[in-house]
C-alpha cells in the first residue's frame, strides 16, 4: 500500500492508494469513487537521472498534510476548498435567500464565470432566489414559467441544458430587471434540481464570451447543485 493519500472530488474525504504497476497508482474513497493517477515507481524514485516531471509533485498544507499537487490536482484541491464552504453554508441557520447568494458567488468564483443565478420553484413559476453577477434587485421578481427561457426549457426536459451561444438561441429571455443587457450573456449552462420528477430550480452559469465547459467543470456544477437541492429542501421542510 502506499502512504500517499488525496481528497475524493465527489465528497472530500480521503482516499485510500494502491500501486497498480510502475506508473500508475489507483485512489479510492469509501463513497465508492475512485480514480487513477501516473506515479513514478519507488525504485526509480532515487534515480538522478529521472525527471523531476515523471515524479508525483506532493505539497504540504498548512494544517502539515501532504497532497497531490500540480495544476490539475491543485485544481481540483481548490474545488474542494470551495465544496466545504458551501456545504457549511447550505447547512447553516441562514435563510434561503442568503445562502443561495452565497453559494452563487462562491461557484460563480470558483469556475471563473461572470454570472452565477439560483431559480427556486415556488408551486407556479422558477422564481431568482440567489444571484451573483445580475442586479440583486431583481431576487424574488424575476420569474419563469417550466418550459420557457432556457433556464425553464432545462426543468422541462429534466435534464442540463448548455447553450454556446445564447444569441442564436430562441429559447433565450431576457429579464429587465435583472439588467442583463450590460453583461451582453453569450454561453450559458443551466441545470435542473429535481426531486424526482418535481421541480425544486435551476442552477445557472453565464459567461459573456463563448466559453466551453470541461467535464470536471460540468460535475462541479452537479455537485454544487445537489447541494444547494439539500439545503431548499431543508429549509421547505422548516
Amino acid at each position: 500500500m502506499e502512504t500517499i493519500s488525496v481528497r475524493c472530488r465527489k465528497c472530500g474525504k480521503k482516499m485510500t492508494s494502491s500501486r497498480i504497476d510502475d506508473n500508475k497508482i489507483k485512489f479510492k474513497c469509501s463513497c465508492g469513487f475512485s480514480e487513477y493517477r501516473p506515479g513514478s515507481a519507488a525504485s526509480r524514485s532515487i534515480n538522478p537521472h529521472v525527471s523531476k516531471d515523471s515524479l508525483i509533485p506532493i505539497k504540504f498544507d498548512v494544517t502539515g498534510e501532504f497532497y497531490i499537487g500540480g495544476e490539475k490536482a491543485e485544481r481540483e484541491r481548490r474545488e474542494i476548498i470551495t465544496l466545504d464552504e458551501i456545504s457549511m453554508l447550505a447547512s447553516s441557520d441562514y435563510d434561503l435567500e442568503s445562502v443561495l447568494k452565497g453559494v452563487a458567488e462562491k461557484t460563480a468564483k470558483r469556475l471563473g464565470v461572470d454570472v452565477c443565478s439560483i431559480y427556486v420553484w415556488d408551486g407556479d413559476k422558477l422564481v431568482l432566489r440567489g444571484t451573483f453577477g445580475l442586479s440583486q434587485a431583481a431576487v424574488g421578481r424575476a420569474s419563469i414559467s417550466i418550459g420557457e427561457g432556457v433556464t425553464g426549457s432545462a426543468v422541462e426536459a429534466k435534464s442540463p441544458q448548455l447553450v454556446p451561444d445564447i444569441s442564436v438561441d430562441e429559447r433565450y429571455k431576457f429579464f429587465s430587471e435583472t439588467k442583463e443587457e450590460q453583461y451582453k450573456i453569450k454561453t450559458m449552462y443551466s441545470y435542473p434540481l429535481m426531486n424526482g420528477d418535481d421541480p425544486v430550480g435551476v442552477l445557472n452559469a453565464q459567461t459573456v464570451v463563448v466559453r466551453e465547459f470541461t467535464e470536471d467543470e460540468l460535475y462541479f456544477i452537479s455537485v454544487i447543485a445537489n447541494i444547494v437541492l439539500g439545503a431548499v429542501k431543508m429549509r421547505k421542510k422548516r
